[in-house]
């Protein structure tokens, strides 16, 4: 079982950055057993994928509206996962939830079997 604690949300204007952390308490299991992800959901919308990494961090994979803007990687030592956004914008508001797979660089939500609280990230233009 892991509980997972997201923080880093904020106001930016567009073209900002942010950087979001997820941080993860692990009983039974360690943190770098599982491929990490980030999902957001906006207003009247689904949830969505948005960046994956697997448990070493040796690999990565984005959905195409962040590619290249997001990068997310992990300190296993601190058992933490981020998300770096950078060049933000309006369409990038949501809430963003971190989440922990069994299952490897999967970018569908029903793999994910833990979830983060959400953190509120809106740009403004």
């Amino acid at each position: 079982q892991v509980q997972l604690v997201d923080s880093g949300g904020g106001l930016v204007q567009t073209g900002g950055s942010l950087r979001l952390s997820c941080a993860a308490s692990a009983s039974g299991r360690s943190f770098n057993t599982y491929d990490m992800g980030w999902f957001r959901q906006a207003p009247g919308k689904e949830r969505e994928f948005v960046a994956t990494i697997s448990r070493s961090g040796s690999s990565t994979y984005y959905a195409d509206s962040v590619k290249g803007r997001f990068t997310i990687f992990r300190d296993n030592a601190k058992n933490t996962v981020y998300l770096q956004m950078n060049s933000l914008k309006p369409e990038d508001t949501a809430v963003y939830y971190c989440a922990a797979a069994d299952l490897i660089l999967t970018s569908r939500a029903s793999d994910y079997n833990y979830w983060g609280q959400g953190t509120q990230v809106t740009v403004s233009s």
